[in-house]
């Protein structure tokens, strides 16, 4: 790894500062992005400078805590971002590699697809995700959609948003067409649509690796679904399983047979993306895996999507990383969102934040870190 002085030329501990790049941020967001800088900063041994300001002069080099995906390599490059030693989060060539759009392969081969595109991803990793394709026209959408209707439902799942939002369950050629039909044919173009085979009775693991100076984390957990201010099903946090070290020492747990899997299958599909986009890096990657049951009632596992940027997981991840620095190897790690001035914070936990949010109503986001013993 880079030293402060070898990364940039300059003397100094460096300064960790939060990189706004996803457009504007909830109250909330931001004020979890600034807490986790902060803590960033501690693990570290540097300075916290708050909001990144090009017109300031830092004190040694800068550590960056993007919000988004960065895109482009020279835009990183500009920055000081060299690799993933610079940054929490991730760099990508191209923007759609930093959507689920990478996780499907083409209909055919020659089809549409943007440049960077890897057909050696796809190739990869075939046996981490579900039956689906990535399709960058109208036309092909609908033939990759008939497909998919022969074996039984499927979802579509616009790649630029986020949470489950926008998609929709498909069961007929008609009601294809009718989805196809609204879609903007210039984002479908520049971006992807993805179309997946339909799962029920889904459970949803999270499984990634974070690696901050010399400390590397790598989980597997759980996420949770909370009712908030609007009365809507949402995102309610994380529940991480981590240990101080690789893959290998995860899977050298105790692990349920479906965890097993999906860390197997996330370990894949990590591996897959470093090897085939030429240009990635990441010192924070993050992985959904769904395993359900196809419309034959076959269990299936798969890689839904990635994550290489800050995200709802990582105040679990951080903590992992604080409770490593203090000499734990395995800890369990939990991130989460409460709505409600009803709601309290459980005994022990660390809040992030506490307050109205202008957009969400009143909430509670906070993290608990708890020792890990073996049954």
């Amino acid at each position: 790894m880079k030293t402060d002085v070898e990364r940039e030329g300059r003397s100094g501990p460096g300064t960790v500062v939060i990189y706004s790049n996803r457009g504007r941020e909830a109250l909330h967001e931001r004020a979890v992005h600034l807490d986790l800088g902060h803590r960033l900063a501690q693990l570290q041994g540097m300075e916290f400078g708050g909001e990144y300001d090009p017109g300031t002069a830092y004190p040694g080099a800068l550590y960056f805590v993007p919000t988004g995906t960065v895109i482009g390599r020279r835009n990183a490059q500009r920055l000081g971002m060299r690799s993933a030693a610079d940054l929490f989060g991730g760099v990508v060539p191209q923007p759609f590699m930093a959507t689920k759009a990478i996780t499907h392969g083409l209909l055919r081969s020659g089809a549409q697809a943007p440049p960077g595109w890897s057909h050696s991803f796809a190739r990869r990793v075939t046996d981490a995700v579900l039956r689906g394709f990535t399709v960058f026209s109208r036309e092909e959408a609908g033939e990759a959609g008939r497909q998919l209707l022969a074996e039984g439902p499927l979802r579509i799942k616009p790649v630029l948003a986020t949470g489950g939002r926008g998609q929709c369950l498909v069961e007929d050629p008609a009601e294809l067409d009718r989805q196809l039909a609204a879609l903007d044919e210039d984002e479908l173009g520049r971006f992807g649509l993805v179309l997946e085979e339909q799962l029920e009775e889904v459970s949803t693991y999270s499984v990634g690796q974070v690696q901050v100076g010399d400390l590397l984390a790598t989980y597997c957990g759980t996420q949770r679904l909370t009712v908030d201010n609007q009365g809507e099903e949402v995102y309610g946090g994380s529940d991480l399983l981590a240990v101080a070290g690789g893959f290998e020492a995860l899977l050298a747990l105790e692990l349920d047979e479906p965890v097993r899997l999906a860390v197997q299958q996330a370990r894949l599909y990590d591996a897959a993306a470093l090897a085939s986009f030429d240009g990635f890096f990441a010192s924070r990657r993050n992985y959904d895996i769904a395993r359900g049951l196809d419309s034959r009632g076959r269990t299936r596992s798969g890689v839904l999507e990635q994550s290489w940027r800050i995200g709802g997981a990582s105040s679990a991840e951080i903590a992992a990383l604080e409770a490593f620095r203090a000499g734990a190897q395995v800890v369990r790690a939990s991130s989460l969102e409460l709505f409600g001035e009803d709601k309290v914070a459980p005994a022990g936990a660390c809040v992030l934040f506490r307050g109205e949010d202008p957009e969400l109503g009143y909430m509670i986001k906070c993290v608990v870190t708890t020792d890990y013993g073996n049954p």
